[in-house]
């Protein structure tokens, strides 16, 4: 399945290099996703293609205006699954890329200075998105991250689909640890286990050690997978 993804941004160029590097650039070439990058300004009305204005009721900053968002996504997201990014959103999760990543169209709006005009978030969008508790310039960097957790999901993007099934979070947990070459550096040891060639103890090493980095950097994750499994 081909997914579409169109974003509406007024910076258009954060997105030219990204999105010709690595994987996201294999994808399109492979022909999994489209990405199709809008500069809002070309739906303004005026000479000076302005696209926010000053807060009704006075404060600090601007808001991004309505007219050039609605016009933009009534023109280019028929049948789209319509996302803003905004600090307000429900948080970015492994469970909600691969959520997204079943969709067919997403329109991503990269939210900016105070925010859009709050008539978008009432009558246009379809979800809130934020990808943490913090502040960016804009909604460009958070719409890279999504695109990025999304993209991965699309089968046929990996080269090896078993990678999805044992990563972080994707089995509500993190990962265990890997090592490579050499098996020994500056004294440090890869585990045995790991070069014993048996598989069913390196399974088990593997999933005890996951529980283990779990339960040291995010206990909250293994207190949820228990509380699931009950």
């Amino acid at each position: 399945m081909k997914i579409t993804v169109d974003v509406v941004t007024l910076f258009p160029v954060f997105f030219e290099s990204p999105l010709q590097e690595s994987l996201l650039k294999k994808a399109q070439d492979k022909g999994l996703v489209a990405f199709n990058i809008h500069d809002l300004r070309q739906w303004t009305h005026d000479r000076h293609k302005t696209a926010d204005d000053k807060p009704f009721g006075g404060g600090a900053g601007m808001v991004m205006k309505p007219e050039p968002i609605f016009e933009c996504v009534e023109e280019i997201g028929k049948d789209a699954w319509v996302v803003l990014l905004d600090p307000q959103g429900e948080p970015m999760s492994q469970k909600l890329a691969q959520k997204l990543a079943k969709k067919k169209h997403l329109v991503l709006i990269a939210g900016h200075y105070e925010g859009v005009d709050q008539r978008v978030k009432d009558h246009l969008i379809d979800q809130e998105i934020s990808v943490g508790d913090f502040i960016t310039m804009g909604g460009e960097a958070p719409a890279l991250c999504l695109i990025e957790a999304v993209t991965r999901l699309i089968p046929g993007v990996l080269g090896n689909e078993d990678s999805v099934q044992h990563e972080s979070f994707q089995t509500g947990i993190l990962e265990y640890p890997h090592y490579t070459r050499p098996r020994e550096y500056r004294g440090w040891k890869v585990p045995d286990v790991l070069v014993s060639g048996n598989h069913k103890e390196v399974d088990l090493w593997r999933r005890k050690a996951a529980e283990q980095v779990t339960r040291q950097k995010r206990p909250d994750l293994l207190k949820s997978s228990l509380r699931r499994k009950k």
